[in-house]
């Protein structure tokens, strides 16, 4: 019985040693653009922000935290979401908790609906387009909804919040205007994109969507829609058709091959490292296909 009891001890171990070292914050954000806003405003201060989603991902509908990053929803004094209806996995174990909508007051665009069967087993909707940072002017507004929030939680900290504001709000207004002199002159402003999310940034720089599809691996465009999309495409005389960065390229491949349209990669700055760093080389992206 000891030897059991002995080995039933180490398999529990072996198992939290597995698990990992959950690391806790004082706030946790959820996704790339609000987690670099937040820490931004708390430059100068004691206090920690975490980054709940870390995995290259474009988009949350079907999210589900694990283990770890319960722990540290739990473990967090505030929860800094993007909102729109992106968060949708975390709204179970956000009762009582703290938390700031980063989204609050921002004109919100219609969502796209996906039919069972087509784009994803279960078929989803968003009754709006939740990919509001992609529109630097959106983000000045997300960047002061959390300083509000973090004000509210901390108020010991506002002249600190108050100034890293501005200076975060300056990055913003210079990343607008050099959107808007970079893809003021392209000669072609209609895209074709194989995702939904960049409506916003569309709008940001006068840009016109003409069809944006909602693909994964498993469940690529009908033919119907590729003969469609290709019609699209020579009717337009469209120089490139745009994809998602770490999403489904196979029905864009047709496309190209079809039509003669070169295949660009855009981003939706929600994974990765750097907001900014996304935001520009897509920016610089859209000019080189569309100049």
């Amino acid at each position: 019985m000891k030897r059991l009891f002995s080995v039933f001890l180490l398999c529990l171990l072996l198992f939290s040693g597995c698990a990992g070292k959950v690391e806790t914050a004082d706030i946790a954000a959820t996704t790339l653009p609000v987690y670099e806003f937040t820490q931004a405003i708390c430059q100068g201060t004691d206090l920690t922000v975490g980054r709940l989603i870390t995995e290259s991902v474009s988009c949350l509908h079907d999210y589900s935290l694990n283990v770890n990053q319960v722990r540290q929803v739990e473990s967090a004094e505030l929860i800094v979401l993007s909102g729109a209806g992106l968060e949708e996995f975390i709204e179970d174990i956000l009762t009582g908790k703290p938390s700031v909508d980063a989204s609050q007051g921002i004109a919100l665009l219609e969502g796209e609906e996906h039919e069972e069967g087509h784009n994803h087993e279960a078929g989803h909707h968003h009754e709006h387009d939740p990919h509001i940072w992609l529109s630097p002017a959106n983000a000045r507004i997300m960047a002061a909804n959390i300083c509000q929030g973090l004000t509210v939680q901390s108020p010991q900290w506002e002249p600190a919040f108050s100034a890293n504001l501005e200076t975060l709000l300056t990055k913003l207004d210079a990343l607008e205007r050099s959107g808007q002199d970079a893809l003021s002159q392209l000669s072609c402003r209609e895209l074709i994109t194989f995702h939904d999310g960049f409506a916003y940034f569309a709008q940001a720089f006068d840009l016109d969507i003409l069809a944006a599809v909602e693909e994964e691996s498993g469940s690529e465009a009908s033919a119907k829609e590729l003969i469609g999309l290709i019609t699209l495409t020579r009717e337009h005389q469209l120089p490139a058709i745009f994809v998602e960065q770490n999403g489904s390229t196979s029905a864009a491949d047709i496309l190209c091959r079809e039509t003669g349209a070169k295949e660009y990669v855009l981003d939706m700055a929600m994974a990765g490292d750097s907001y900014f760093e996304a935001m520009y080389r897509n920016i610089d992206t859209v000019k080189e296909a569309l100049g």
